[in-house]
């Protein structure tokens, strides 16, 4: 299963008591990164949101931010503690009586004192439960953006693959070829040099060339990580850090490849083989 690290969500319902808005917002991570944001009334949510996204979500830095707006009739309504503000002025007067100064406390001062006004009690179930719903919404929406995204990259990573399976197949074809264009380079230097040569030393030492040059190895193992490839993209899991272990091993190999490299075609191989590689790693680190 491939999924993307990168993706963004947003929903938002009207509730009766106001109206709710949830940002989800995905970017590539080496583990799981939660931040929430929340209004400070319903920062309760918290333990659910962070337990929902860890069962879905296995690896990202994940942005979460609620935004809550109330209705008018709540944020208008104001509740007075009178007998606070009834001591506070009783104060005033008593202070101002002893000073010999008559009480100034300005009315708006006095519901700016803190603790005067406060915010009336609200009944905020309905409300973190109606946020907890449009969450599962949106975050629902986020796994099928980071799923849609996964797929694009998994069709990018194949054929990638199928590119670097034609260069090896092509590679392995050529390596008789290439013995055999050994072979005659070497006896025509012999000929050059118009001297004897001992033919059962000479048959040695094309062996022995040969078996410096020979990349079967490298080419089999190269096979068997494409093979691996198609088998991590059936797990029904987080494969991210298997397919970056992976490319590491793939470009292993077509380091080696070039480093045993007699003739140009070999080295352009190589050097084909590691862009390929390049290309797909860079892409690799954005799956989760």
């Amino acid at each position: 299963m491939t999924n993307s690290m990168t993706g963004f969500s947003r929903c938002s319902s009207e509730q009766s008591t106001g109206s709710l808005v949830w940002e989800l917002r995905s970017v590539n991570h080496r583990y799981l990164d939660v931040v929430v944001k929340l209004p400070e009334e319903l920062r309760g949510l918290e333990t659910n949101v962070r337990q929902r996204l860890a069962e879905h979500i296995n690896r990202g830095k994940i942005e979460c931010h609620l935004r809550y707006k109330s209705t008018e009739s709540q944020q208008t309504e104001i509740l007075v503690n009178e007998e606070y503000a009834a001591a506070i002025l009783k104060a005033c007067q008593k202070i101002g009586k002893k000073l010999h100064q008559p009480s100034e406390m300005n009315l708006l001062e006095l519901l700016r004192w803190p603790g005067v006004v406060r915010e009336p009690e609200k009944d905020l179930t309905p409300v973190m439960s109606a946020a907890l719903s449009l969450f599962d919404n949106t975050l629902n929406d986020l796994c099928e953006s980071k799923k849609s995204e996964g797929q694009r990259l998994q069709k990018m990573l194949e054929e990638r693959c199928a590119a670097m399976k034609v260069i090896v197949e092509d590679e392995r074809k050529r390596r008789p070829d290439i013995i055999n264009k050994t072979r005659e380079k070497l006896l025509s230097r012999v000929k050059e040099l118009s001297i004897e040569h001992d033919k059962d030393r000479f048959e040695q030492e094309i062996a022995y060339i040969a078996q410096k040059m020979d990349v079967d190895e490298e080419l089999d193992r190269l096979e068997s990580h494409f093979i691996e490839i198609e088998k991590i993209f059936k797990r029904n899991e987080s494969i991210g850090r298997r397919l970056d272990f992976i490319m590491q091993e793939l470009n292993r190999e077509a380091n080696t490849l070039g480093s045993k490299s007699t003739d140009i075609e070999t080295t352009q191989a190589s050097v084909e083989l590691k862009v390929l590689i390049e290309q797909m790693r860079e892409q690799v680190q954005n799956i989760e």
